[in-house]
């Protein structure tokens, strides 16, 4: 079995910065990704627009040049696949990773879902947290009308769209679906809009729901989705009501995956689900085992995005290297 010097899990933004600083560093590595590249991305919103402006998601020195202040998610996906075919990084797609396990020898074996084995004297995490949405565990969440992903407004124009959630996913889908037709409510257990819903959008959202153009239950949760309505509940008064619900969108978040970190060996916090990391280094309980990026963050995925999670990568590479690790800075709040 070839032995690598380094295994890349995840191939987004913060992994393929990772493959860059260690081909930087003249290390033998192989990115292993579950889909195409940077997947998540793929799998957004297909007129999202990023919160940070392009210069903060370059990776590289590879300058982001777009006629926007702020990149949509098509430019991202053209933009983070030419750097790669800049870089001729070496990855191997639609590998799903079931786990990696420390060898006697101080290395490791990463092991696929296919029973495809890696070895390598490193690894890196670079997963994200797209792929796993936060679950509400109420009846009918599995429903063929029920998502945790929004993708464009066209289906569902005509018809009744509920949207669970304050944040941004919600607001963008809500303006967006209203745009289109759709006849759109917002439900959410706070009693406004979250407080980091992007700047631009938060005086349209509001204008809206004070035309009655859009909808809003706040203060109110899920309590039963069924096909063509949902039940929820005050959270003051514990009424309940059903509103109608043709097509419903559970936009509450994501969350690192857990589990896999977990058949890696790396301990997390049981409330926070925050791995246990070195804050310098981003090696984990188990030596050699590296986190980079949103991976690190548990359930506060809003403290890491790419603009400071690409940072992460060169760290690593110093330790990796030996050489001094440059000081990463977190950026805890976005606005």
């Amino acid at each position: 079995m070839h032995q690598y010097d380094l295994i890349i899990i995840g191939g987004g933004p913060c992994g393929l910065a990772m493959a860059i600083e260690a081909s930087r560093n003249g290390l033998d590595y192989l990115i292993l990704e579950k889909g195409n590249l940077t997947e998540s991305i793929r799998k957004y919103p297909r007129r999202m627009r990023f919160f940070s402006t392009a210069e903060n998601i370059e990776i590289g020195g590879i300058p982001f040049a777009i006629s926007e202040v702020k990149a949509n998610r098509n430019e991202a996906l053209q933009y983070y696949r030419k750097v790669a075919g800049y870089y001729d990084l070496q990855f191997k797609l639609f590998v799903t990773v079931d786990k990696v396990e420390k060898q006697p020898d101080g290395g490791f074996i990463t092991y696929a879902a296919d029973g495809t084995t890696f070895r390598s004297s490193k690894v890196v995490l670079a997963t994200g947290y797209f792929d796993v949405p936060r679950k509400l565990d109420i009846p009918g969440e599995r429903l063929p009308h029920v998502s945790h992903y929004y993708d464009e407004p066209f289906k569902y124009s005509f018809t009744d769209v509920v949207l669970v959630g304050g944040s941004n996913s919600a607001v963008e889908a809500a303006l967006e679906l209203y745009r289109h037709d759709a006849r759109v409510t917002i439900v959410h257990k706070g009693a406004d809009f979250r407080t980091k819903v992007k700047y631009w959008l938060v005086p349209d959202i509001k204008n809206r729901v004070k035309e009655g153009k859009i909808n809003t239950r706040f203060d109110s949760v899920v309590q039963a989705i069924e096909p063509g309505r949902m039940q929820i509940a005050n959270t003051h008064s514990g009424e309940m009501e059903w509103i109608k619900a043709d097509f419903v969108f559970l936009l509450v978040g994501y969350l690192p995956d857990e589990h896999l970190l977990a058949r890696c060996g790396v301990e997390l916090d049981p409330v926070s689900k925050v791995p246990t990391y070195d804050t310098d280094t981003f090696e984990t309980n188990v030596p050699g085992l590296y986190l980079c990026g949103t991976v690190l963050a548990g359930v506060h995925t809003e403290k890491v995005f790419i603009e400071n999670g690409r940072d992460h990568a060169a760290a690593i590479a110093d330790h990796l290297a030996g050489k001094k690790v440059r000081k990463v800075k977190e950026l805890i709040d976005r606005i």
